[in-house]
């Protein structure tokens, strides 16, 4: 079908979005059909006079709205509607039902589409996960004359055993002392929920990273907290922002202090001392987020902020050294924030799976857990080369700092370029990323975007980030062209 949008260059509705809701409109009419195939963007800009990069950016925003879906190579094709469900008679009870993050804020973690370099997604690569080894300690913790009780209810502070080599490793580390404690968790993901209900509540000043990783974000957005962005430099969170966000009023501040995500930045030592004195002089409380700092390709590793400040609340996880679907994470803080956190877990699934902490406690005694860091880090090392060598060749007009370690990297983009107009491109051309949109907290960060590449080979690095260039140089030629002035003849 011929499409004809009424579309106003003067709205302060930006043109794809007017497109898009004007497809959003033939689909729920009926005039668009689930299977029809919409025209391939090149040809659909062609027809309204329009640059290639807006009707990109329209698409991926159906895309997300679940209206359509693209695929590679084929083009993009109107998806099946669900009706709504009949709305429950629930409104009696004063809650605000609707109140939901946009479908947006959420990332999606389900396997990537065929045939695309997903650098999506931050992850570690299934190809390494040592499954013979992980085999034989899962018959090991099930042949343990202990067995009968990993099997029954177990602590809200976690299974014993790891608790105490996860504190005496933090002992011999420095970081924690006779004043601390410890409490297993599903993940990092559910400490910070435990961390952002015991601490805050609607209306309390929170300072976080920006850019930022959205599941950190959304859990205080969740709770009512005011966030305050601080601005992430190539040498980590910027102190100066952080002196900014501690004047207005923040209580507490979530820092993660080493390969950042998304930026993959790092705190320097020097820098890191600071932000615990001035954390601790304002009377913040600081949330140290430590999930990264094993996986260093390149120097020593840096002190932890808990070694500056004692009651400063470290967080860790075996997720991204060992395996991220066995959810076992932990808090390390002082006694009486532990008890409190205890409570709260209790009250969520009364403990985490007895069986997961068994069997990656016995993983990391039997020196397996070592030997997979080893392989782990060798891999991450190589990768990261991967992405540096093809960024220098292949990206030459952005901007980036390449991170010593961790699984993120963050590009900028030549100036006028809009990193989520240009995904829909870049699907098409075979390659995936995630837009700078994705990790904002108050500022526009649509000329950024994240390179997750722990989880692909090095070919396949060097080949999407091949890819990415093209679809950039193309995208930088089209807005030039457009921006030349059309001389008149007369």
């Amino acid at each position: 079908m011929q499409f004809q949008p009424d579309l106003d260059s003067t709205s302060e509705v930006p043109l794809y979005r007017q497109l898009g809701g004007y497809v959003q409109r033939l689909i729920q009419s009926g005039e668009l059909q689930a299977g029809d195939r919409l025209p391939p963007t090149r040809e659909l800009a062609g027809q309204l006079g329009l640059n290639r990069t807006t009707v990109s950016a329209a698409y991926e925003w159906l895309e997300q709205e679940g209206l359509i879906q693209g695929a590679v190579g084929r083009g993009s094709f109107v998806l099946a509607q669900t009706p709504s469900a009949p709305r429950l008679p629930i409104q009696s009870y004063g809650i605000d039902w609707g109140r939901s993050l946009t479908p947006s804020m959420f990332v999606s973690s389900g396997s990537p589409a065929a045939n695309v370099i997903d650098f999506s997604s931050s992850r570690p690569s299934e190809a390494l996960f040592p499954l013979q080894e992980f085999r034989e300690c899962c018959a090991e913790v099930l042949v343990d004359r202990r067995l009968q009780s990993l099997l029954q209810l177990g602590s809200p502070l976690g299974h014993l055993p790891l608790r105490r080599w996860l504190l005496e490793r933090a002992r011999q580390q420095g970081v924690a002392g006779e004043n601390d404690d410890i409490l297993i968790t599903n993940g990092c993901q559910q400490a910070v929920d435990i961390l952002r209900r015991a601490l805050t509540q609607p209306g309390t000043r929170v300072a976080i990273e920006e850019p930022v990783y959205p599941g950190l974000r959304n859990l205080f957005i969740d709770a009512g907290a005011e966030l305050i962005g601080v601005p992430v430099t190539g040498e980590g969170m910027d102190l100066y922002g952080l002196r900014r966000a501690l004047e207005a009023g923040a209580k507490v501040v979530v820092v993660t202090p080493s390969f950042q995500n998304p930026t993959g930045a790092t705190i320097p030592a020097a820098a890191r001392s600071a932000l615990a004195a001035m954390t601790r002089a304002a009377g913040a409380v600081v949330i140290e987020n430590d999930i990264y700092s094993d996986l260093v390709y390149d120097g020593a590793p840096l002190p932890k902020l808990k070694s500056f400040d004692a009651d400063v609340i470290m967080l860790g996880s075996f997720s991204k050294i060992a395996f991220p679907g066995v959810r076992v994470g932990w808090i390390i803080a002082p006694k009486p924030v532990i008890a409190r956190a205890a409570e709260l877990k209790q009250l969520t699934d009364l403990h985490t799976d007895q069986l997961s902490q068994a069997f990656l406690l016995h993983f990391a005694e039997s020196g397996r857990l070592g030997r997979h860091e080893g392989t782990v880090i060798a891999a991450g090392r190589e990768k990261l080369r991967a992405v540096e060598q093809a960024c220098m060749r292949y990206l030459p007009e952005c901007s980036y700092i390449v991170p010593g370690g961790g699984m993120n990297m963050w590009i900028d983009l030549p100036a006028g370029l809009d990193s989520g107009a240009l995904r829909g491109l870049a699907r098409q051309a075979g390659v995936d990323y995630l837009p700078g949109r994705y990790f904002s907290v108050s500022r526009s960060l649509d000329g950024g975007l994240r390179l997750s590449f722990a989880g692909l080979e090095s070919a396949a690095i060097r080949r999407g980030i091949e890819i990415l260039g093209e679809v950039i140089r193309n995208a930088t030629t089209s807005r030039d062209e457009a921006s030349r002035p059309t001389l008149a003849f007369v």
